[in-house]
């Protein structure tokens, strides 16, 4: 592990400075400043098999999210950001992602804050609105602080980072993590009597992601692999764990048809408490905390078909399939699966998801919400939940 981290030091620091030094002449050549503004508004209905009351009511209806998106360029000098608007019982408001970048070429840019981490399928391993199982292990779409380095060469495309922790939202040595976030991060959970237990904070990760590109036009393959090396520090014990992940990846775009596929193995070796598992750590996004298994492989496949019509206002029909399955490395743990079956409609500006998503020890589709993704229940059903989630998006 120390050697991997060394290496990954020297390819990093060695390619920053080279490029900085090269980078003047491309810089001075974007003068112009331009800014984009935009965001989306998005509301939500669901009905879910496990809540007894929408048995009686019909499912709810309700706001789901508002967002503000803002992009700058001038010099060689970029900015992104997201900021996102939930409801209280979501986790309020959050920075989905907020960095600074700097284009060294055409090719090349350095990006420093909040960023999303390079591993795995990107931007996303998924069709629907729920995204893949990945995600809730912190694994799709993760957001962390730090630098990221991203380069085409050729057919390779090739990202190096490095993030000193998760977003953080309350300074202190020694602060549970704030669960109002967006995507998944270690963090601490209450136990029946109110205390916070599992207290693991994200350190010093390191991350490579190597994705070799084939075909032009219409048919077009990636073939990738992504490495993720970082520390667990815990809170009450004060000693560090370790943890990594790795993954192979595919995706196939093939005219209307696309295919993503993806195996990811990780292992977390916390100090917890005594008395607290290591084979469990806690997890937290959206205001709220679940247990996740320490060790598990992940499988994940998802096909998609486009369909344009000539339906005023809809423009195009996008349908697809998600599945993913987490083998969890402890026996006695009882693994998890998910499904989304839907459609994607577009409509000018308005895109709507219509989901139909099946779980089995998933904490958004089911009853296992503090368990699912741990250690699991044996006796667990499949659940559903019919979702449409609606979305104008400027």
């Amino acid at each position: 592990m120390k050697l991997i981290r060394k290496q990954l030091r020297k390819i990093l620091g060695t390619a920053l400075v080279t490029l900085f030094l090269g980078s003047a002449v491309y810089a001075q050549e974007n003068e112009t400043p331009q800014l984009e503004l935009g965001g989306a508004l998005r509301f939500n209905y669901n009905h879910s098999s496990w809540k007894e009351g929408h048995a009686n009511t019909g499912g709810d209806f309700g706001f789901d999210v508002f967002r503000l998106n803002a992009k700058a360029k001038y010099k060689g000098l970029n900015l992104n950001a997201e900021y996102r608007f939930y409801s209280t019982g979501f986790g309020g408001g959050m920075l989905k992602q907020g960095w600074v970048g700097y284009d060294f070429s055409e090719n090349s840019e350095l990006q420093f804050g909040l960023t999303q981490v390079p591993f795995g399928l990107t931007t996303y391993n998924s069709n629907s609105w729920f995204f893949s199982l990945n995600y809730y292990v912190g694994l799709e779409d993760d957001h962390d602080m730090g630098v990221k380095y991203s380069t085409k060469q050729g057919n390779w495309d090739i990202d190096l980072a490095f993030f000193k922790n998760a977003e953080e939202l309350r300074f202190g040595g020694n602060t549970d993590v704030d669960p109002g976030r967006y995507s998944y991060d270690l963090g601490s959970i209450a136990d029946a009597d109110g205390n916070m237990t599992y207290r693991n904070r994200e350190v010093n990760q390191f991350n490579a992601k190597f994705a070799y590109n084939i075909g032009e036009g219409s048919v077009t393959q990636q073939i990738g692999a992504s490495g993720e090396f970082g520390g667990i520090y815990n809170l009450d014990t004060q000693k560090t764990g370790s943890r990594y992940a790795l993954a192979g990846h595919y995706r196939l775009k093939a005219g209307k048809f696309g295919l993503n596929a993806a195996a990811t193995y990780y292992k977390m070796n916390p100090n917890n408490a005594e008395g607290q598992d290591d084979r469990l750590v806690a997890m937290v996004a959206y205001g709220a905390a679940y247990m996740v298994a320490a060790e598990a492989t992940t499988y994940t496949i998802g096909a998609s078909y486009s369909v344009p019509v000539d339906w005023d206002p809809i423009s195009n029909l996008t349908f697809y399939n998600d599945f993913g399955y987490m083998n969890k490395a402890v026996s006695d743990f009882t693994d998890s699966y998910m499904n989304v079956t839907g459609v994607m409609v577009t409509s000018g500006s308005v895109y709507t998801y219509i989901d139909y998503a099946m779980g089995k020890n998933q904490p958004w589709l089911g009853n296992e919400w503090t368990h699912g993704l741990g250690v699991g229940n044996p006796d667990a059903e499949w659940e559903a939940r019919f979702n449409i989630n609606i979305g104008y998006y400027f």
